[in-house]
């Protein structure tokens, strides 16, 4: 048997050493704002650039957006009430762990009481952890009684982001896709068309957004061009919630579809049954 003294003491040479690679990071990046005052915009070009590209990214553009580079594993941390599970952000991580290797985990605050089995599990069976520097993000959701989901990411200038909708921009924004300005409106108001009228509308704000969506769906697969965006996981999120998947008009139903044909989709599928 491990000598408990041995144990402890080895947990606390990994939590100092999480400790160091932090503190290396934070003064290794505002080494950099010192010698590079504008460098801070490095982010912002990658994410505006007003050219489309497909959904695709690398783990080295990962890495240059959240300043891996620096010595210390970035981490998103997301607050969510278990009673209003936010689904678009489970599709989301799904989709990165496609692309990266995510650090995945799943807590209960002591705020809430009690959590459905099938939401502690909502990133499935986590297999043995591999060192901390060996990942390229952390993501840990956190269920606890919060009006509103709320995430906080590792960057020292950033200010926690609230709401849903604002946290799947953010998570789809790591996978580097670049929109000219009007495709990035277009989906933006999407976003927003899905939470504030599908999701918290009322009967008659839904069935005109549904008309809306039948609409666009006739002229693409997607409901901002040919390739799947944020707005389509958000929306998809949004009428799984409501229960007003069926009955929906033929493009939706058959928008529907597609999504579920995903992987990222369909495991969340799972999660409601």
């Amino acid at each position: 048997e491990v000598d408990p003294s041995l144990q402890a003491l080895e947990s606390r040479q990994e939590e100092i050493l999480k400790r160091l690679y932090e503190l290396k990071s934070a003064v290794d990046g505002l080494s950099k704002m010192i010698q590079t005052p504008d460098a801070d915009f490095d982010v912002t070009n990658i994410i505006q650039t007003d050219e489309f590209s497909p959904l695709t990214a690398n783990g080295a553009d990962l890495d240059l957006m959240l300043g891996k580079d620096y010595g210390a594993l970035k981490d998103v941390v997301i607050n969510a009430n278990p009673s209003q599970p936010p689904l678009s952000l489970l599709v989301l991580h799904s989709l990165l762990c496609e692309r990266y290797k995510i650090l995945s985990a799943v807590h209960t605050h002591s705020s809430v009481k009690s959590v459905p089995e099938n939401l502690l599990k909502c990133f499935g069976e986590q297999t043995k952890k591999q060192p901390r520097h060996e990942y390229q993000l952390g993501f840990t959701l956190i269920w606890k009684d919060v009006p509103k989901p709320q995430m906080k990411f590792s960057v020292q200038t950033m200010c926690p982001i609230e709401g849903e909708g604002n946290i799947a921009r953010f998570l789809f924004s790591l996978f580097a896709p670049k929109y000219s300005a009007v495709t990035s409106t277009l989906i933006d108001s999407w976003v927003d068309t899905a939470i504030f009228q599908l999701l918290e509308g009322s009967s008659k704000e839904r069935g005109a957004v549904l008309r809306s969506m039948n609409a666009a769906l006739a002229r693409s697969s997607w409901l901002v061009g040919s390739e799947l965006s944020v707005a389509d996981v958000v929306a998809w999120c949004a009428l799984q919630r409501t229960g007003t998947a069926n009955g929906v008009p033929a493009n939706v139903q058959k928008w529907i579809k597609s999504c579920e044909n995903l992987a990222p989709f369909s495991s969340v599928m799972r999660l409601l049954k």
